[in-house]
């Protein structure tokens, strides 16, 4: 593997670790760390490097997903269809790209679109069955969301029931949100009790619908969007986008009248432009404008990439832009010792939060844009959330600035810092640096790694200040009477933890090897050592030789495997694990080809008498196939149950081959290769 590849690769896992302590700080906590901007950089980076080298694409990657993990405390429900996040386009050439880009496909020169303003709350879906509302979930992580069903039923604009002339079963999709006199009532409310005030409309929003208790949240006046319809089964349904969303109208939903339907994207600029002008004037916030392609069909063959729908986009508002002046520049230590600068800002209020830090990609950026501490700075927050620093404001230098210089030792161990021949980081090379140890364990217990729900940032912090483990090993010895001795920890959060550790330990080997935090050693890698080498103790005592005749595995990462096993820190926490009971041994590996029903497309439609439809799924998954949401040229079969709509007919349109439930069974059944 070339340097330059490595070097992609190293860079791709730095930006997912990142992400993913965003994601947490936005989605579950509600506390987001950086601005939409900034996150919306470094997604678009992680994209285009992803697009470039997409062997170093995981099914972990926060581009092949949305948002973050449920909070503990609500119960979890399973998306029927999963909920995806948008594509973001910051200029008008980037709109033209997204347009081109569906024209193509499209193998069409024309198609008509849809604008809405996109409303800055919090995701929410609504079931409905036989005319009731059934259950409310958040979004979640895209696949699984919280149940917040009790919370939703207070929100007025909710309709509890619909008319009869609705589908016996759907789900439509919108959006929660606070208005900005909703938003300044409150905080002048809380001025005057002497409380702390809100940031912002869109956390208070999120954290109203999230609350334990109903009650707090009906004394919000919360209000909804509806969006989109996620599905619908038992009625036919309209072909358009636009004639849908006058459907749930005429249903009793709440659909933003600002809508519009534009025939070309000469309409949507003209449509962005206006709203650009007169968002202040709305009664809520917003961070941009959605386009999707009207047509419903066309949104079928046009598909996901990833974790986004190609038919829409997000054209994003202009970045709000600030001067303050950059009082220092700060350091975090990664998990493999990496110097990793900050600008320490004076606050300052940009597009309605206030920045007090922004994250410093590394040293070369900084010199490179000449930033120097004491300088004033121009600070930005583009796609409405995210900061960043985007240059210094030379003129108003006075001389007393100064150039930024990494440390010579570690800020958290002292440590003499060392910077490896070729690399653009600084590093600490203390492996039991305080601050490698925390970012280790977090990136030990997250998701992809061993996975360990409820272990999240602030529990690893807690554990590791209260001297209850030393390394990531050490959370298999952890008790219950451990954790009942730090603070706010209960009965049922303590065993929920345990229960979760206990899981952990029959994750496949690939993640075991992915959580041990080899450096330059990401997913794909670990799976291919897994399957090379079948266990931890073959690949420990493996040479540079049988390490490099992996495929594309190359000398730098093979040294660093090598060098990894070598440490006999490392060595001890190999053998802790053995003895806590974590599998380090692979399971015989499944060839998916060898499934009865692989490569074969399946869309399962109507009610079923003898097991739901998410269930019917999974079985099919299981023995291979492949599960669609809509039916296309591509579907091979359709699974027809009472009641089914218009998927029947898209299928007999389409001559698509159909099962009904006996047949289906006797299939699941029999798992005769098709």
């Amino acid at each position: 593997m070339s340097e330059e590849v490595e070097k992609a690769k190293s860079h791709i896992e730095e930006l997912r670790q990142a992400i993913n302590f965003h994601n947490y700080r936005y989605y579950v906590l509600d506390s987001p760390a950086i601005s939409d901007a900034d996150y919306d950089a470094l997604m678009r980076e992680l994209r285009r490097l992803e697009e470039a080298y997409p062997q170093f694409i995981t099914p972990d990657s926060p581009t092949q997903r949305v948002g973050a993990a449920p909070l503990e405390e609500f119960g979890t429900v399973e998306h029927p269809r999963p909920l995806l996040s948008l594509s973001n386009a910051f200029e008008y050439s980037e709109l033209e790209a997204w347009h081109r880009r569906a024209t193509n496909l499209l193998e069409s020169a024309y198609f008509d679109m849809v604008c809405e303003l996109k409303i800055d709350g919090l995701a929410v879906a609504l079931t409905y069955e036989n005319g009731r509302l059934v259950r409310g979930a958040t979004r979640g992580d895209g696949s699984r969301g919280e149940d917040v069903t009790r919370n939703l039923r207070t929100i007025r604009s909710i309709p509890l029931a619909v008319p009869k002339e609705a589908p016996p079963l759907f789900e439509v999709r919108g959006e929660v949100y606070l208005s900005k006199g909703a938003f300044q009532k409150i905080n002048e409310e809380r001025e005057r009790d002497g409380l702390a005030l809100y940031v912002n409309p869109r956390n208070t929003a999120a954290g109203s619908v999230r609350q334990l208790d109903p009650k707090m949240t009906a004394s919000r006046p919360l209000d909804i969007f509806i969006y989109s319809l996620g599905y619908a089964e038992g009625k036919p349904m309209p072909n358009t986008h636009w004639e849908t969303m006058e459907l749930l109208k005429s249903l009793g939903f709440k659909i933003n009248p600002q809508n519009s339907l534009c025939r070309n994207l000469q309409e949507v600029e003209d449509y962005q432009r206006v709203w650009l002008e007169k968002k202040e004037a709305l009664e809520y916030e917003t961070d941009g404008v959605v386009v999707k392609i009207n047509s419903l069909d066309f949104q079928d063959r046009l598909g996901y990439v990833g974790r986004e729908p190609r038919w829409a986009v997000a054209y994003k508002w202009p970045a709000h832009q600030a001067v303050t002046r950059l009082v220092d520049i700060g350091i975090n230590v990664g998990r493999t010792g990496s110097m990793n600068p900050y600008a320490i800002l004076e606050p300052v209020f940009v597009g309605g939060v206030t920045i007090k830090m922004a994250t410093l990609h590394n040293e070369e950026d900084i010199r490179r844009k000449d930033i120097r501490i004491g300088d004033w700075v121009i600070v930005q927050r583009a796609g409405e959330v995210i900061p960043q620093v985007v240059s210094p404001v030379a003129a108003r230098r006075t001389g007393a600035e100064r150039p930024f210089v990494v440390p010579d030792r570690c800020p958290q161990c002292g440590t003499s810092v060392v910077r490896p021949e070729g690399e653009v980081m600084a590093r600490c090379p203390n492996s039991s640096c305080p601050a490698q140890v925390f970012e280790l364990l977090k990136h030990f217990t997250s998701k992809g790694a061993m996975d360990i729900e409820g272990a999240g940032p602030a529990f690893c912090q807690a554990v590791l200040e209260a001297g209850l483990i030393r390394d990531a090993a050490d959370i298999f010895s952890l008790t219950k009477e451990k954790l009942l001795t730090l603070e706010r920890m209960g009965e049922k959060s303590a065993q929920n933890i345990l229960q979760a550790i206990e899981g952990s330990k029959s994750r496949p080997l690939a993640n075991v090897i992915f959580a041990l935090g080899i450096r330059h050693v990401g997913y794909e890698t670990a799976m291919l050592l897994a399957n090379q080498f079948q266990g931890i103790e073959p690949l420990a005592k493996a040479t540079l030789e049988e390490l490099t005749a992996v495929p594309t595995i190359g000398p730098k990462v093979a040294e660093s495997v090598l060098i990894y096993f070598r440490q006999q820190d490392n060595l001890r926490v190999i053998h802790k694990l053995r003895e806590a009971g974590v599998r380090l041994e692979a399971e015989a590996p499944v060839r998916r080809e060898a499934l009865p029903l692989s490569g074969k497309t399946f869309i399962v439609t109507g009610t079923l008498d003898s097991m739901s439809r998410s269930q019917a799924e999974s079985k099919i998954k299981a023995l291979g196939g492949i599960v669609g949401s809509s039916v296309t040229r591509k579907t091979d079969y359709l699974v027809v149950g009472r009641d089914p709509g218009s998927k029947l007919a898209k299928a007999r349109e389409l001559g698509t081959q159909l099962l009904d439930e006996q047949a289906l069974l006797k299939l699941l059944d029999s798992e005769v290769v098709l």
